[in-house]
């Protein structure tokens, strides 16, 4: 038992290096999203922005945390166990190449559909707003290369995370919004007149600019770990050949996933709002689902990513006692992480949204939009990271089958309970958030049950009983912080300062109330949690012998 204690516990400082990272990559990301908001609003370039990127970006999942690591990881670390590192290293490059040679031609053929599958996409915008549709057939033309190069940076981390390297393949993706924001700039706003480039064109580019950096910046460590790229192909090899085995039914069970994003695309473009008419859906949507990424990367992806080598490791070991336990351990870190991040999301929503975005061209009707949505989110932030958390589980036990069904299935309920929210109950753009975090909450409960009986139990007395304790002190903390919020609201009104004032009170309050309430219910992952989060600022002060492992 003290050496699954070791492992669980080796994992969760894994995962607190990540989610440093991870932190400073969405602080970076809301940073990119807060000049985008200022100087575009929610009007029609910020809506043809967004679907624009959309449809390339619907890869980031199926490579970044999808399809490609969760098939990639654990036969390159089965590869590494061995201990030939050679092989490993010529099997990641048989990856880089096939990524080049067949998402690169995706690219391609991308770039020339746009026209015909925009207005698929946007069927409302074609005829009432044909200008923006236009303007989003260019943009998704001029972003479609980012799939490429997002793609070939995925896989540099998962072969860096294989090798316990955390912090600099998650701080990638903090160099493609630092870049993506500077550049564009840069192309839009100064370089853009002399260029013939408009100022959205110009923040489109950028995003491409910041795509190359994210795989540039991985680049030196892959090759200070002994891999640098040689192109190769060959499709015989038995390791390629699993991966691919294991990638299509991965791609599948993902592409499900991006197929319910593209059925939510359809049905905001078709949402008319009473104050903004046709504009403006699509934007809040967005921007909430941005917000609602933070905890989801900081806790959700962050710890998933620590978790796959290590159950890895587990499985191709046939060591189920430690996998059981690695397993329980991280999902109920997710639990004890995610849903007072829903709680604080619901309740201090237009706070949050109303200082980073709203100002210039995003009024305070589309803070309070932008909030309702992200409320819907948050609802379902819980499902969404333990999924991330299962899926790969699945694919260690050389499954791909299970997520792959659940995955497919979720298509028709997403589109059932989207048309029913948005044009039964007429919810608006709030149906479409909720019923992306219902989708969310079965998936995980039909992978959890499905996995539980298969492995025989997943210690799920411990896990109910994580849960029980969290969902009280997050009550616990709902109340303080919303008494809070609304005292602060009523002295300060809603404006920025305002905002500001409520969230440096509300958030410190909120947290010392949760962890008060966690340690005196004795909730087991509270000291792991405060260890690996705080791990990355404590291992800079601590004495050499107290050294946390990189």
């Amino acid at each position: 038992m003290k050496v699954l204690s070791s492992q669980s516990e080796k994992v969760f400082r894994s995962a607190g290096v990540a989610s440093f990272a991870v932190l400073l990559s969405r602080i970076a990301g809301l940073v990119r999203e807060g000049v985008m908001s200022r100087l575009f609003g929610a009007g029609p370039s910020a809506d043809a922005f967004v679907i624009g990127f959309r449809i390339p970006n619907l890869t980031r999942d199926l490579f970044a945390e999808g399809a490609l690591s969760s098939a990639f990881v654990p036969t390159f670390v089965e590869y590494l166990q061995k201990g030939d590192r050679k092989e490993a290293a010529h099997l990641a490059n048989l990856v880089a190449s096939a990524i080049i040679l067949f998402v690169g031609a995706f690219c391609i053929f991308g770039i020339f559909i746009s026209p015909w599958l925009i207005p698929l996409l946007t069927h409302n915008w074609a005829t009432t707003a044909p200008e923006k549709t236009a303007e989003a057939i260019k943009l998704t033309q001029i972003m479609f290369p980012f799939l490429m190069l997002v793609a070939l940076a995925a896989q540099a981390m998962g072969v860096l995370n294989s090798c316990n390297q955390f912090a600099v393949p998650t701080l990638s993706s903090t160099w493609f919004n630092v870049g993506s924001v500077c550049s564009g700039l840069l192309l839009g706003f100064w370089l853009g007149p002399q260029l013939g480039i408009t100022k959205i064109e110009g923040m489109a580019y950028g995003v491409v600019i910041g795509g190359a950096l994210q795989l540039l910046w991985q680049v030196p460590s892959l090759i200070r770990s002994g891999f640098s790229f040689r192109f190769a192909l060959d499709f015989n090899h038995p390791g390629l050949r699993h991966i691919l085995k294991l990638m299509g039914p991965a791609i599948i069970g993902n592409a499900s996933v991006q197929v319910n994003v593209l059925v939510n695309s359809f049905f905001a473009a078709s949402i008319v709002d009473p104050v903004r008419g046709v504009n403006g859906a699509m934007t809040w949507l967005s921007c909430a689902f941005r917000f609602m990424q933070l905890p989801l990367g900081l806790f959700g992806v962050a710890i998933a990513t620590a978790t796959l080598p290590a159950i890895g490791r587990s499985a191709a070991s046939g060591d189920i006692d430690e996998f059981r336990e690695t397993l329980a351990r991280s999902l109920g870190l997710v639990f004890l992480l995610t849903v007072p991040s829903s709680v604080g999301l619901m309740i201090l929503g237009p706070s949050i949204i109303g200082a980073i975005y709203e100002g210039r061209r995003f009024e305070a009707y589309d803070t309070h939009q932008t909030a309702v949505a992200l409320s819907c989110y948050a609802i379902g932030l819980a499902g969404y990271s333990a999924v991330k958390i299962l899926t790969p589980a699945y694919y260690a036990l050389n499954d791909s089958r299970t997520p792959m069904l659940v995955s497919v299935g979720s298509i028709a309920v997403n589109a059932c309970i989207a048309w029913s929210l948005v044009h039964g109950a007429h919810l608006g753009h709030a149906g479409l958030a909720l019923s992306t975090s219902c989708v969310a909450l079965v998936s995980f409960l039909i992978l959890f049950w499905t996995l539980m009986v298969r492995i025989g139990g997943m210690h799920g007395r411990r896990l109910r009983g994580v849960i029980l304790k969290v969902c009280t002190a997050s009550l616990l903390m709902a109340s303080v912080i919303w008494v809070s919020s609304t005292v602060i609201a009523g002295l300060l009104g809603s404006h920025t300062f305002g905002y500001l004032v409520d969230l440096a009170i509300s958030i410190p309050l909120g947290v010392g109330v949760l962890y008060w309430a966690c340690r005196s219910m004795k909730v087991e992952e509270l000291e792991m949690a405060t260890r690996a989060l705080g791990g990355p600022i404590l291992r800079r002060f601590s004495a050499p012998n107290a050294k946390l492992p990189n």
